[in-house]
Parts: C-alpha cells; sequence; structure tokens
C-alpha cells in the first residue's frame, strides 16, 4: 500500500534522518532502504528526498561527502550530524505524541463493526 501524499510529506524529514542514524549513504541508497523497509508504504522520488538532503545539509543537520567507488563512479554520501541526531530525536518525540492523539480520536470515533455495517440509526 502507498502512503497518502499528504500523510507522508510531514514525516519525510523523520524518515530521511532515520535512515541516515544507521549509517553514511547515497540517495538511492536511502530510497531503495526506505522501500523496501516500509513494505513499499514510502516511495520517495529523487525530486523529494535531494531537497530534503540539502535543506538538512544547509542547516548542518547533515553533511555531504564524495566517495569514489569500485566502478570508478563518484557518489555523494550524506552523514548525520550531532545536531542531526538531536533534530531526529526531537521529531521522533513530536510525531509518537502526534500519533497517539491522532489514536485516540480515530479509536473514540470509530464505530463497531456491527453499527458500520448498519448504517444510520433511523428514527
Amino acid at each position: 500500500m502507498k502512503a497518502d501524499k499528504n500523510l507522508l510529506s510531514g514525516s519525510t524529514t523523520l524518515l530521511v534522518l532515520s535512515l541516515l542514524a544507521s549509517g553514511d549513504k547515497y540517495g538511492y541508497e536511502m530510497i531503495a532502504e526506505l522501500d523496501a523497509r516500509s513494505d513499499h508504504t514510502f516511495t520517495l522520488k529523487e525530486g523529494t528526498l535531494y531537497p530534503i538532503l540539502h535543506g538538512l545539509e544547509k542547516d548542518g543537520a547533515v553533511k555531504s561527502y564524495t566517495r569514489e567507488t569500485d566502478s570508478n563512479r563518484t557518489r555523494k554520501y550524506y552523514h548525520i550530524t550531532r545536531k542531526g541526531l538531536r533534530l531526529l530525536e526531537e521529531q521522533k518525540r513530536e510525531w509518537t505524541e502526534f500519533s497517539e492523539k491522532v489514536n485516540a480520536i480515530l479509536s473514540a470515533l470509530a464505530p463497531t463493526e456491527g453499527e458500520a455495517l448498519a448504517g444510520p440509526a433511523s428514527s
């Protein structure tokens, strides 16, 4: 199941920082890992990922460096900084609180299965 873009947009920075917290990665590697780890729910496009990475780099949350591959290609890798780790922890706390509140509202409003099948009550 693909995630709705509106739901994904508020969490992409958190997801990118989470990927980098486990080690340095290059762009395509992040896209592939996020897709695989989310069972294809979160599929980022390069046009979404790179502006996020550039913004994080500008803010000092990540640093980039280039490395030559075995096939003599140059890849740009991204590394999370201490500032980025602090931002990640802050965003994780915010996300946890936010998702708990959303779940509380959804569970309080969710009709039971029987009510949903029966439709609106008649007077």
